[in-house]
Order: C-alpha cells, then structure tokens, then sequence
C-alpha cells in the first residue's frame, strides 16, 4: 500500500473516531469542519503611519496593539521607528511581548538608511551589509520572516545599458553576503521596487537570477513602478501590472497602495481584483501589507484598503 493511501486510511479512521465522539457529547459534526485558508493574508506596513510615528502622536510600542483595533492581525515595521533599538534586546522583549500579546504577528522589518549595497567599493559594500546584520538578529528576535532592504547602488539610474547591468552586478555582490549572513537565522532579504532601477521590472527580475540564493526575494509594490522625474517633469515609470508579474516568482511578501504606474508615466487607481488575480495566480497566498494613509485619516483609510482587499478576496475565491 502506499505512503498516500496509508495517511488517507490513517485520516479517515481518525475522523471516524472524532465524529462518533462527538455524537455521545452532543456537539455537531459539522463542528469538526475547519475553514479553509484565506486566498491571501493581510497585514499592516508601519509606513503608512508615518506621519502621526513622526510627529510623536503615536508611540512605535503601540503598532500592534492599534493595528489589532482595527482589524488587522500581522505587522511589517520599519527600521526608522527604533532606529537606536537594534540591539536593545529589553526594548525588542517589549515590542514582541505587546505583538505577541495582542496575537500579532510580526512580518518583517523594512530597513532604510543603512548605506548602499551596490556601491561601487566593495570596502563599503561590505560595510553596508554589517550595518543590515543587527536588523537580521532584531527580525529573528522578533518572530519576522525576512527584512526588507534597498538595492541601490553608486551608479545612478539612466538609460544606459552599462549602467543597467553593471549595477545589478554590484547590487548581487552585496545581497548574496547578506543572504549568506541571514541564512543560518532563517531569515530572508527581500528587495521592493523603491525607485531607480529598482522599479524597472525586468533589472529587479534579473538581480534575483544573478544572486541565486534561497534566502533572497521581491517585496513587489503596486504603486512604487515609477523609476524616475525628470526635470522637466516628466514621469519615467514601468507597467505595473506587467512589473508585478515579473517579482511575484520571487514574492516573499506584496506591499499594497491604492494607485497603479503605466509604462508612460500615468498613474491610475488600483484595480484590485486584475493585481490580485497576478498575485494568486502565483501561487502566493502569504501577507499582502497595506502601506497607506492619507494625512489627518490615516486610520480610517488603513480600514478602506483593508475592506477592498476582503471584497476582492471574496470575490475571487
């Protein structure tokens, strides 16, 4: 008999037990029943409170507990908001005792202003990598699964060819010492589309194929495609829905806004149920951050994303 046959009988007489138990206790057998899954996950990115975390209306200790009251069960932080607490392990005890307290999971930790790890000097590089390492030990602290980094590099964006490769080539360089770091904590490096190259799809593509690492991924952002403003104005973005096709076979998390680049430098409102169905389609049904919130109502349009995003899983499901 085989292994699959073996685990189908195991399960069936287990059932069969569970069901005739739960006849003699009076409790239904449709109790037994356990939903399904979600198609997808939701959680919170920090950022989209910024403006009340900066002005000191809202103390970084309390993300958990106010995502929790409004609805939301996962968390993405960033950096910025401990930015001196890396290593603080009395401070980390107390973001992840509120966390955990609230039954929130913490996601990841989105790290910004640590150097560049595509700079031109490896001496730097490498230098920009240990800077990334107490947020690889905070994640692992934490519970997260990855840290979101930033793949830029010395070489400014352009249109040149050269530049292009040459600066996935220095930014792959200083990734995969990372990924290597973060390997034996089991935490990921992830890369979102933040602008420059980054936002190009195919160069953002093309890095994950040059580090080759199991422990490297994309964050892919709906609404960050736009790769550059020129002086006179001019908008240079990337389609992106096509942008996000290319990320998600290397997706480790999805960061959601509410407005979506063409590849001529329009900007358009997001269809959720066309991302969405990109999203599924593959194969990710991991957390899917909303990074969003309008000055003076940033609670209450957190709330509007989070309703669009349950309508859209409901509707494709």
């Amino acid at each position: 008999m085989t292994e699959n046959k073996l685990k189908r009988r195991d399960f069936i007489k287990k059932t069969t037990l569970a069901t005739a138990a739960l006849g003699f206790t009076g409790v239904s057998a449709k109790a037994l029943t356990l939903p399904a899954d979600p198609l997808f996950k939701i959680s919170l990115a920090e950022w989209s409170i910024n403006k009340s975390l900066f002005a000191g209306k809202i103390d970084h200790l309390d993300f958990p507990i106010l995502t929790k009251k409004h609805g939301i069960d996962a968390i993405e932080y960033v950096n910025q908001f401990f930015m001196d607490k890396a290593k603080d392990k009395s401070y980390l005890k107390e973001m992840k005792t509120r966390a955990d307290g609230e039954g929130v999971t913490s996601v990841l930790i989105m790290c910004d202003r640590e150097g560049l790890l595509g700079d031109a000097e490896e001496k730097k590089r490498i230098e920009t990598v240990e800077n990334h390492k107490k947020w690889v030990e905070a994640a692992k602290f934490l519970g997260c699964h990855s840290i979101r980094v930033n793949a830029y590099s010395s070489i400014p964006w352009s249109t040149d060819k050269k530049a292009f490769k040459e600066s996935q080539d220095l930014v792959a360089d200083g990734l995969y010492r990372m990924c290597e770091y973060a390997k034996p904590m089991g935490i990921d490096v992830i890369i979102e589309n933040h602008g420059g190259f980054t936002s190009n799809g195919k160069w953002l593509a093309g890095l994950m194929k040059k580090v080759d690492h199991p422990g490297v991924g994309t964050l892919p952002d709906f609404g960050n495609f736009r790769i550059s403003k020129l002086e006179d104005g001019t908008n240079v973005s990337y389609d992106a829905y096509k942008g996000v096709k290319k990320l998600m076979p290397y997706a480790k998390g999805v960061s959601v806004k509410i407005t979506a680049w063409d590849n001529k430098g329009n900007q358009s409102p997001l269809d959720y149920n066309k991302m969405m169905k990109i999203v599924l389609k593959a194969g990710y049904h991991g957390y899917c951050g909303i990074e969003h919130g309008e000055k003076g109502r940033e609670w209450e349009s957190i709330v509007e994303v989070k309703e669009a995003l349950l309508k859209a899983r409901k509707e494709l499901s």
